[in-house]
C-alpha cells in the first residue's frame, strides 16, 4: 500500500516516474545476439524485465533482481546504463509517464522456477526481431545499438560461464505481432 501511495504522489507533480530494466541477452554460436522478451502481465505487450528502483540498491542491481523475479534469468549485469526510454504506464485511474534506465544482463542461467513464471510468456529472439516487437521505439533503438556494438560479446565473454544457445532451459513460446501464443 505504501508503494501505491508513493507512486500516486510522485505521478501528480508532473515529473516522469523512474524504473529500471534489464536487457537480458545471450551470444549464440554464430556470434549474434538473442534477447529475452516477455509479455506484460495485464496488457500482454512485449517487454523486457523492468521494475521500480529498490531502496538501498544501485539501479543496475535492481534491474538484475527484477530480471530474476520476472524472467528467471541469472547473469552478469553491466553497471553502465545502455540508455533510457519513455513509456506510458497504466495505473488504476490514469496513465503516468515513466522513464526507464536499461542495463545489459549477460545471461548465464535460466531457472526452471521463479516468482512470476506462470504470469508471463517469454522467448529468446534475435535482437532485430525484439526491436520490432517492443512498442517503444526508443527501446527498440537501444536493443539494436547494443546488439550491433561489440560490447555485448565482450560482456558475455568476460562472464565466468559461457553464454550460448543452450542457456535457456525454460519453455519457449512463439510471439506473433507483439502477442504471446496461448
Amino acid at each position: 500500500m505504501a508503494k501505491q501511495k508513493q507512486t500516486k504522489r510522485r505521478a501528480t507533480d508532473g515529473r516522469p516516474l523512474s524504473q529500471v530494466a534489464a536487457l537480458a541477452y545471450r551470444v549464440v554460436d554464430d556470434g549474434g545476439i538473442e534477447v529475452l522478451v516477455m509479455t506484460s502481465r495485464e496488457t500482454q505487450r512485449v517487454i523486457i524485465p523492468k521494475g521500480w528502483p529498490m531502496k538501498n540498491r544501485k539501479d543496475w542491481k535492481s534491474a538484475q533482481i527484477e530480471a530474476r523475479q520476472e524472467a528467471g534469468v541469472i547473469g552478469d549485469v553491466g553497471r553502465k546504463r545502455l540508455g533510457q526510454y519513455l513509456y506510458w504506464k497504466r495505473l488504476e485511474s490514469h496513465f503516468v509517464l515513466v522513464k526507464v534506465a536499461v542495463y545489459p544482463l549477460a545471461v548465464r542461467r535460466q531457472l526452471a522456477d521463479w516468482p512470476e513464471r506462470h504470469e508471463r510468456e517469454q522467448t529468446w529472439i534475435s535482437a532485430e526481431d525484439a526491436a520490432l516487437l517492443v512498442d517503444e521505439p526508443e527501446l527498440g533503438a537501444i536493443i539494436l545499438d547494443f546488439a550491433q556494438s561489440r560490447a555485448a560479446v565482450l560482456l558475455a565473454s568476460s562472464s565466468q560461464k559461457p553464454v550460448g544457445s543452450d542457456a535457456s532451459t525454460g519453455r519457449r513460446v512463439e510471439l506473433d505481432a507483439g502477442r504471446a501464443a496461448p
